[in-house]
């Protein structure tokens, strides 16, 4: 049996105050950082894991370091296909932003953004080809909230209307007997888990 850990990175003063991030490279703040170190402490005391693969975007792989440090397992390495969305002209805008510059209907604009399909097909690619090439591994993907989420669903269609995940939250998915299976989905007890508070 082959298992992915799902986790979406820590925190950011983009995501703190509103701002679409896509593919622009935002580190952690200090929540950030103590989410992911939570994470971290919290899946030490579970079951190991063989390797971290992450974004190659500063807040995924900073997030990785942290976990990593803490179960003891390096980055593999970085993986561009589980980078975010590039959301075009969108990225670095607020709501209320976008909505000044372009009116409500500002989703359907174009402005430059990827599609949904095509984040769900690099993510569906990277997970098809990371799970043949570890067979019976145990793998922690650390990525984004909405390439995470869509590749969920294009996994599993009929599990979730939108899967939305939770920063530092674990998703377990194993794949036995030729389908995907979620065992854990969007945990985050690790936030409030007195044993991983830090001083």
């Amino acid at each position: 049996m082959t298992t992915l850990g799902f986790i979406r990175h820590g925190i950011t003063e983009w995501n703190a105050t509103g701002r679409a991030q896509g593919i622009s490279d935002v580190p952690l703040n200090e929540i950030g950082r103590s989410q992911a170190l939570k994470a971290g402490k919290r899946l030490s005391r579970e079951e190991e894991w063989d390797m971290i693969i992450t974004s190659d975007l500063s807040r995924a792989i900073e997030t990785g370091s942290i976990i990593g440090r803490e179960i003891k397992v390096p980055i593999h390495h970085h993986d561009p296909r589980i980078r975010e969305k590039n959301c075009g002209e969108v990225e670095g805008t607020t709501e209320e932003e976008r909505l000044q510059k372009w009116g409500r209907n500002w989703r359907e604009l174009g402005l430059g953004m990827e599609t949904d399909d095509e984040i769900a097909k690099r993510g569906t690619e990277f997970v098809e080809e990371i799970s043949a090439a570890y067979k019976g591994k145990r793998i922690l993907v650390v990525s984004h909230g909405l390439l995470l989420g869509l590749t969920l669903k294009r996994l599993l269609p009929n599990q979730w209307e939108k899967p939305e995940l939770e920063h530092t939250s674990v998703t377990i998915l194993e794949y036995k007997d030729d389908k995907w299976d979620c065992s854990l989905y969007n945990c985050t007890k690790h936030l409030n888990d007195t044993h991983t508070r830090t001083i």
